[in-house]
């Protein structure tokens, strides 16, 4: 039996961790390398990547790491035709860069706002901008970006400027799925909730607990319906059924990953 994405070419970035364990990006190599994509994993950081590539030995696809500044136009389109001159096509783009800054609007400078845009937002962009006509050419592809519950609700900590980005990240791909449905190509949002990546450890229990990840893996926790905490894997497994021909129906839409929290009032 085939993988569900054999032979097919996918751009994922934000391919690295910034430490051990399942981030969403790494996750989504290694899960899409398992069924047969031929991925290009593109990061700021070669090293970051490592550990995607380890976990992807013995997967039936491949991965071809490639480093970029996806915030950089320049670099970005380097990049696109860094992958067409490998794999010859591009038939999946996954946006899987982010990361958040604490702060309102009275609290945060103009530059760290500015800084948050265009790592959240303008990324999404500017893949989108050099992928697309060669999904266009092709006559089919899929984009899977992602955001955060974050985008959709307060999730405990003012990051005015994150929540705000993420929220643009899933009306930017409602509308460009409008745009782009009738030549073939589906653009879908993940939207994860508070999972337990690497980012925890290396950042946010710094932003919101003082240093305790104890603390603030117990606090989210207790926002979570089902009662456990998942991890990138769990978003990687929703952006491979959208990434595949199972989701051919399927554009202009998000799913949600967050063990119910999103839909709880407290």
């Amino acid at each position: 039996m085939t993988g569900r994405l054999e032979g097919r070419v996918a751009i994922v970035t934000g391919a690295g961790c910034i430490g051990p364990g399942w981030g969403n990006g790494r996750a989504t190599c290694v899960r899409f390398a398992q069924e047969g994509a031929k991925v290009f994993a593109v990061d700021l950081s070669l090293t970051a990547m490592d550990e995607t590539i380890e976990l992807a030995k013995g997967s039936s696809g491949e991965i071809e790491p490639y480093l970029c500044d996806v915030t950089d136009e320049k670099s970005v389109e380097k990049m696109v035709q860094a992958c067409l001159a490998k794999f010859g096509r591009i038939d999946i783009l996954v946006n899987s860069v982010g990361g958040s800054a604490k702060g309102g609007p009275v609290d945060m400078t103009l530059d760290v706002w500015n800084k948050q845009i265009q790592f959240n937002l303008s990324s999404v962009y500017l893949t989108c901008r050099h992928v697309l006509p060669h999904m266009v050419e092709q006559g089919c592809g899929s984009i899977v970006n992602t955001s955060s519950t974050s985008g959709l609700r307060w999730t405990g900590a003012a990051q005015s400027a994150y929540a705000s980005t993420k929220a643009a990240v899933i009306q930017f791909s409602k509308v460009v799925a409008v745009e782009y449905a009738s030549r073939g190509v589906r653009v879908n949002t993940v939207v994860p909730g508070q999972l337990h990546t690497p980012m925890v450890e290396a950042r946010l229990a710094g932003q919101r607990a003082g240093g305790d990840v104890t603390g603030l893996l117990a606090s989210r926790l207790k926002r979570i319906p089902l009662g456990f905490m998942g991890d990138g894997r769990d978003t990687a497994n929703a952006v491979l059924f959208l990434a595949s021909d199972e989701a051919r129906f399927i554009t202009g839409t998000e799913i949600i990953v967050d063990g119910g929290m999103s839909v709880r009032c407290d």
